[in-house]
């Protein structure tokens, strides 16, 4: 590591810099993302319209959604219309400025790294983007079509008609785009932390089983519906990363051994 340690003071000035860089971009982000707001909230409705039918012959597909095709949004004060475009703007934003957050995170912890591990920073970078993007872009397509249609038409039958508020129906599915990005980047979190020495890969495989009951947990919690299906959607691919993350923690630990017996 460094062999100059910075003061309490030095990191704090750091962290600071880092944190200027990151809202910055953010607020470029959000001045060319407002510009779009109205086109990213198109894209918003596609899990509203559109109802996942699962076959074995075509596996997934989406077909529009007639009870829900003519449900009209609406908002319920003067400045609701307003706030949802601002919101929208600001996490649309704030998904392009993952790569700077990413780097800017990575600046932060680089002082105290080994010389031979600084090199990973564009790894990192592709590695944490590409998985916060995957995360979303698989609750998009994925999860938000079938819990969309799931609480909007069960035990509903021709007598109930949805009403939705437009900054309500922003806010579910802002949330949820979001919790999924973070908890795609569990393999991230794993690396860092075997990395650390806070734990190691053989521990993560003792408690292989404790951690698949708690993916299960954690997506009955996550998820908005009861039923086992969208709970699995959350679980299976919680569990994947966590294998994932065990894997490249392995590969890296002997890599970095190797290195480090060679520096």
């Amino acid at each position: 590591m460094e062999e100059q340690k910075m003061s309490l003071m030095e990191h704090l000035s750091e962290l600071r810099k880092r944190i200027v860089v990151c809202l910055v971009a953010l607020l470029i982000a959000f001045v060319l993302t407002f510009s779009y707001s109205e086109y990213i909230f198109k894209l918003l409705l596609f899990p509203l319209n559109y109802s996942p039918q699962f076959s074995l012959k075509e596996g997934i597909v989406f077909v529009p959604d007639q009870k829900l095709q003519n449900t009209k949004l609406v908002f319920l004060g003067p400045a609701e219309a307003f706030w949802m475009n601002m919101k929208i703007a600001l996490v649309s934003g704030f998904v392009l400025t993952i790569p700077v957050i990413f780097y800017q995170l990575w600046r932060f912890v680089s002082p105290g790294l080994y010389s031979h591990e600084k090199k990973y920073v564009l790894p990192f970078v592709l590695a944490a983007t590409s998985l916060f993007l995957v995360g979303i872009t698989f609750c998009y397509l994925i999860v938000l079509p079938f819990a969309m249609s799931f609480l909007l038409n069960y035990k509903v039958g021709d007598f109930l008609m949805p009403m939705l508020s437009v900054g309500l129906y922003i806010d579910f599915l802002l949330k949820f785009l979001l919790a999924f990005g973070f908890v795609f980047e569990l393999p991230i979190l794993i690396v860092i932390t075997t990395r650390m020495g806070l734990i190691t890969p053989q521990t993560l495989k003792k408690y292989r089983r404790l951690a698949i009951v708690l993916a299960f947990v954690a997506a009955a919690i996550i998820t908005p519906t009861p039923d086992a299906f969208n709970q699995t959607l959350m679980a299976v691919p919680m569990i994947i990363l966590y294998e994932l993350g065990i894997w490249v923690s392995i590969i890296l630990n002997k890599k970095g051994k190797k290195d480090g017996g060679q520096n």
